[in-house]
């Protein structure tokens, strides 16, 4: 579930890519199904006496659902202008509090939480660093939860990848990230435990996972503004970006009847922060 499905992305770039768009990004990226926090709910028993560290919050957009739920939550995001409108967005929360920093480098100031949640956003930590610190800052019993959407498509649909792929290659040829999404149903039965980000190597029980279809529609001028909150298209120089993105509205609009579905499988992976000794000396090995 990351932006760069072809390869993990560059991390240091990871507030300069998103902190150019915190308004695009917070208006455009799809949120997650009220489902699926009912079921981080019901496996970790997280209700409104938990304490939540969120990383990478981006713009608040997972944090406005678990604060709804009464949780207090610290959340850490890297980017300067993201963490300024998360703050905005979430001001009418008591017991959140966004903090500034990278997940490798944030100050925990010895607090323990009771969830880890990672809302698209784990695949940007290091996981040498990463799993290793979700360890150490979750209580005993502690769970961690990663959430993410990958992209699909609907067998017969006419799908926006597919006709704009040539627009793709005749403004940036041979990207490796270009590519036509996969189908749902081979999703699903070829992506389980941990997913694409790097296992927990013991530290964390086997991840429950749970898959829930959503869809967004846009308009062509819509669907361009979602590509431009995409890392993949970020990191293209914007001579080349915007002309391929006005390019993919027009197509939208002449080919597609202006309406365009960008499908997901939002997808939750849970599991329980592992408390034997002998877990933690076969991940120091």
């Amino acid at each position: 579930m990351t932006d760069d499905p072809q390869g993990r992305p560059n991390r240091h770039d990871l507030g300069r890519v998103f902190n150019e768009v915190p308004e695009l990004y917070d208006r455009v990226r799809p949120g997650y199904p009220d489902e699926l926090f009912a079921d981080i709910g019901a496996i970790t028993g997280m209700d409104g006496r938990s304490s939540v560290l969120e990383v990478g919050c981006g713009t608040g957009q997972a944090t406005r659902t678990l604060a709804a739920l009464g949780c207090s939550v610290t959340a850490v995001e890297p980017g300067t202008d993201m963490a300024a409108l998360a703050r905005l967005r979430l001001a009418s929360f008591r017991d959140v509090e966004v903090e500034t920093s990278t997940f490798e480098e944030w100050d925990d100031r010895g607090r323990r939480f009771d969830v880890l949640v990672a809302a698209s956003s784990w695949h940007w930590v290091d996981p040498s660093i990463g799993w290793q610190r979700a360890h150490a800052v979750l209580s005993p019993g502690g769970w961690a939860a990663l959430l993410g959407h990958v992209v699909v498509r609907r067998r017969g649909e006419r799908e926006v990848y597919a006709e704009t792929a040539d627009l793709h290659e005749r403004f940036c040829p041979g990207n490796p990230g270009w590519g036509h999404p996969p189908l749902a149903d081979d999703v699903r039965t070829t992506d389980a435990g941990w997913g694409p980000v790097d296992d927990p190597g013991g530290l964390f029980g086997p991840a429950i996972v749970r898959w829930y279809p959503t869809v967004q529609w846009f308009n062509g001028d819509g669907f361009a503004d979602h590509l431009r909150s995409l890392s993949l298209y970020r990191r293209l120089d914007r001579d080349i970006r915007e002309p391929l993105l006005d390019a993919i509205a027009e197509r939208v609009r002449t080919r597609m009847g202006d309406r365009a579905a960008r499908r997901y499988l939002s997808v939750l992976r849970v599991g329980r922060r592992a408390e034997s000794a002998d877990s933690l000396r076969r991940h120091e090995a």
